[in-house]
């Protein structure tokens, strides 16, 4: 790992002021800001952003293209896939039953409980401020609102808001609602990319430039 200071083009970018252990791994182009943590065992793959005081647990695994805004917290076992974004102050939790002590008031340690982690999909957002309440999946390309409290699974290319979250429409991979075409079809209005939706499950039929998708 390399400090930003005279860090070679493609090397990771680690500010003086993080905090990034020895154990953890970090990609080619990756920037870490200060005050961010990045703890043992942690991957963190190529070209990623990780903010100023943001925090990534021990095992949490990030892909490429990755983008922690600040404060954002991302708590072991996450596993967040490519190109996926977390706005600032956005909380992935990791534990169903939280308490500070056991049922006879002594102080929980690792050993008293189980983490369970957030998986995130491919592209997927997470909004400024929202939570995320292990264990859950967000999907492929699905934009979580700000602020809002996701505490079910949460499909490929959804738009949730509120809380609890819950859907209120269907996003591309731009990120801007879908316009309705009739009979399930929806258009993505910046690139022209047609989805059908069937079974309250949405799947792409063409990509931007009217591609056709699956042969």
């Amino acid at each position: 790992m390399t400090d930003a200071q005279g860090a070679a083009p493609d090397a990771a970018r680690i500010a003086a002021t993080a905090d990034v252990d020895g154990r953890a791994t970090i990609g080619a182009g990756t920037r870490v800001w200060h005050l961010a943590q990045v703890r043992e065992g942690a991957t963190v793959g190529r070209d990623c952003v990780i903010g100023r005081g943001a925090y990534v647990g021990p095992g949490v695994r990030l892909g490429d293209n990755v983008k922690l805004q600040n404060h954002a917290l991302v708590y072991e076992p996450a596993d967040l896939a490519d190109g996926v974004f977390v706005g600032p102050a956005a909380v992935l939790t990791n534990d169903e039953y939280p308490r500070a002590v056991t049922p006879q008031g002594r102080l929980k340690t690792a050993a008293d409980w189980t983490a369970v982690g957030v998986t995130v999909g491919t592209g997927a957002s997470i909004g400024a401020r929202a939570v995320c309440v292990a264990p859950v999946r967000i999907g492929r390309w699905a934009l979580v609102a700000a602020g809002a409290v996701v505490t079910r699974d949460v499909p490929d290319f959804a738009l949730v808001v509120g809380v609890p979250a819950r859907r209120v429409g269907w996003v591309g991979r731009a990120g801007e609602p879908l316009v309705a075409k009739g009979d399930g079809r929806y258009v993505c209005p910046r690139t022209g990319a047609e989805y059908q939706e069937d079974a309250g499950l949405l799947t792409e039929l063409t990509a931007a430039g009217g591609t056709t998708l699956g042969g």
